[in-house]
């Protein structure tokens, strides 16, 4: 496949640039409920956890259907409603506990091997940009700063604040709009075979199927709104590290 046509590339964030250690969930919630405690919640870890679970499954559902953006504050508002504290997604206590919840994440992201070198050498020749599904924006760009990713990237998309998530196609519209080149003319890497590489397939870009994640048996570990192990069909280029990325776009 030749790439000669391709001025600008697309890239997942996690499972694609970065990955995060397995344990980084169940910190993040340890954090969550202690956070909570220490607003003045009397909540015991179990109850919390499952009607926590519950409730984001619920929103995760309608989120499927519609390709709306879901947010963690919905979530831990209806646990706490299902557990007799009816306290409203827009409340201080809550936007502390989401912070909570996602500073165990800026401890445990690692960057995928060969990122930063592998985006040094493409962001002259392409125009870069980065679109991610993610509830809680400015934990993803603060994850972006912490990672040494953000300077790299013209454009910067998180579902949290587009509203959408892949593979939504108003989201890769955006990408498209912003990275100002025929949607032709952009690849998308990513490693989630139904946002990423049909969503960009149907939104007309060419993706790039990224496996790094699968191939090494790293945990998914980003949240429960991953989609899991499916195959993408079809002819889709495959890519297991970033000298096979170099490679691949720098064959004739």
């Amino acid at each position: 496949m030749n790439f000669d046509h391709i001025k600008a590339i697309g890239f997942d964030l996690f499972n694609t640039l970065i990955h995060v250690e397995p344990d980084t969930l169940k910190k993040a919630n340890k954090r969550l409920i202690s956070s909570l405690r220490q607003s003045g919640f009397s909540i015991e870890d179990e109850p919390f956890q499952k009607a926590h679970l519950q409730a984001a499954l619920r929103f995760i559902e309608q989120t499927k259907r519609d390709g709306r953006e879901t947010h963690n504050r919905f979530w831990i508002s209806a646990a706490l409603e299902e557990l007799g504290y009816p306290v409203s997604p827009d409340d201080a206590r809550i936007a502390g506990a989401v912070d909570a919840y996602f500073s165990a994440f800026f401890d445990s992201c690692r960057l995928i091997p060969g990122t930063l070198e592998m985006l040094e050498t493409v962001k002259g020749p392409y125009r870069l940009g980065l679109l991610s599904n993610f509830t809680h924006a400015p934990a993803g760009k603060a994850i972006m700063d912490l990672m040494g990713l953000a300077p790299h990237f013209e454009v910067t998309l998180i579902s949290g604040e587009l509203g959408y998530r892949k593979p939504h196609p108003l989201v890769f519209r955006r990408l498209v709009e912003e990275l100002h080149v025929d949607k032709a003319e952009i690849l998308y890497v990513g490693d989630d075979p139904e946002p990423d590489i049909y969503g960009a397939l149907q939104a007309g870009l060419q993706p790039v199927w990224s496996t790094y994640v699968r191939d090494h048996n790293i945990p998914r570990g980003s949240g429960i709104l991953s989609r899991g192990n499916e195959m993408p069909d079809g002819e889709v280029p495959r890519i297991s590290s970033w000298p096979d990325f170099l490679s691949m776009l720098s064959k004739p």
